[in-house]
């Protein structure tokens, strides 16, 4: 593993120069998924590299365990960890021990939440929630329709969770007893919501058309509409001391609301391309952490976000404009750059390099941790079984294997990909 480390900093204005400076947190090998703030102030990061990073300063303290990408990160009940990902189960990380399988789904966990008692809950894509209670035995709960990808305690132990069915259902019973007598509906959004915050007396949610909506706890009735014309809203935090929600969009702005007025106090963007995917304010609320599909965590002062210009520096050169590329290094960047590497390893990206991938027997990289499936594969990569591969998706050409589903439909493109391929793995 290669070390990671704050290795940028921007200098602010003559005039804030007592203020904290912008930071980012590298070492990564994926986009980062997930963020979570420890009340002492350690920052936790999901990545797409299948990895959490544990930022103590400069260095980070890599947590090893999940078997595809974190999705989600909570630290209500710190120092215990708990991280959710593809790999379908929710794991529990207390220092200096071995990760603890706490629940599996069916689906990708897509968030954690704790409630004040300690009872778990868990979404998924599978369409369920588990409540994963401090002792006993959990159970599911099934009424969504659809993916559940936000789930949220309110302060007195009641259970809220969002879904791609547009819904936002309240679960009758508490903390353990969370669900037992079933849920009713609290916002008929229309479109799939994405985030949401539960408050004592207010929600707020983000939503797939870019609705960004707050609604009085106890009466249902909309406090506030703050939608802009991006879309979709992907991330969300709340400050309580003091009362900021952040919003993060597929554009790659922040938004920065005032919940005292319900105002818009800022609106950045925080992301050189590409979506935010993940957004946690710092323990005292003067520093937004921030991912999404570059490699890095970006952390910005709150207080001097209309200051900076938005990111222009990048972290990979395969993220340099589309139009600029050859076509056979565009189908790398979209569909293979996120989870491999062409340089010789060890890499943290999400799957093994593809140095020297022609000729070589699958499964076969020395230190990543194939699959089953993989590892004792017959399969040759080759321009032939390569061409294959992309032609009708990973998960129909090797059935049960890790790799996510990617297809290039064109006959040229795949041709091109390959050409592509020939040249950057061989090292000439």
């Amino acid at each position: 593993m290669r070390t990671a480390a704050v290795a940028v900093w921007m200098s602010c204005a003559a005039s804030f120069a007592a203020a904290q400076d912008f930071t980012t947190l590298k070492g990564h090998g994926g986009p980062i998924m997930g963020i979570a703030v420890s009340p002492s102030g350690q920052v936790a990061t999901a990545s797409f590299d299948n990895s959490v990073g544990l930022w103590e300063g400069r260095a980070p303290t890599w947590l090893e365990g999940h078997d595809a990408a974190v999705i989600a990160v909570n630290y209500s009940r710190a120092p215990l960890l708990l991280t959710g990902g593809d790999d379908f189960r929710v794991l529990a990380w207390a220092p200096g021990a071995a990760p603890q399988e706490i629940t599996r789904h069916q689906g990708k966990v897509s968030d954690i939440a704790v409630s004040p008692a300690g009872v778990i809950a868990s979404a998924s894509w599978d369409g369920s929630i588990r409540i994963t209670p401090t002792e006993g035995d959990g159970h599911s709960l099934t009424d969504h329709r659809s993916n559940v990808t936000s789930v949220a305690f309110a302060p007195d132990g009641t259970l809220y969770s969002a879904s791609s069915d547009g819904t936002i259902r309240v679960w009758n019973g508490t903390g353990a007893q969370a669900g037992l007598d079933g849920s009713r509906i609290v916002v008929s959004h229309g479109f799939g919501i994405n985030e949401m915050v539960v408050t004592e007396t207010w929600i707020a949610y983000g939503a797939v058309d870019g609705g960004t909506r707050v609604i009085d706890r106890y009466t249902e009735t909309e406090i506030a509409d703050l939608t802009l014309d991006r879309r979709p809203i992907l991330a969300m935090d709340w400050h309580a001391p003091t009362g900021q929600l952040a919003v993060g969009d597929g554009h790659g702005y922040i938004m920065m609301l005032d919940t005292d007025g319900w105002r818009i106090a800022r609106d950045f963007r925080a992301m050189r391309q590409g979506p935010v995917w993940a957004l946690a304010f710092s323990t005292d609320g003067s520093v937004i952490h921030a991912g999404g599909l570059d490699d890095v965590v970006y952390a910005w002062p709150v207080a001097l976000l209309g200051e900076f210009d938005a990111v222009d520096g990048g972290t990979r050169d395969f993220l340099r404009p589309p139009e600029t590329m050859p076509n056979g290094e565009r189908q790398f960047a979209r569909k293979c750059s996120i989870c491999h590497d062409l340089t010789p390893g060890p890499s943290r990206r999400a799957g093994p390099t593809l140095h020297g991938v022609f000729g070589r027997q699958a499964g076969t990289v020395p230190g990543y941790p194939y699959s089953d499936l993989l590892s004792n594969s017959d399969i040759i990569w080759s321009a032939e079984t390569i061409d294959a591969l992309f032609d009708i998706g990973p998960d129909h050409y090797i059935p049960g294997s890790k790799m996510p589903m990617q297809v290039i439909a064109g006959a040229q493109d795949r041709a091109d990909l390959i050409t592509y391929l020939q040249k950057a793995t061989s090292g000439e």
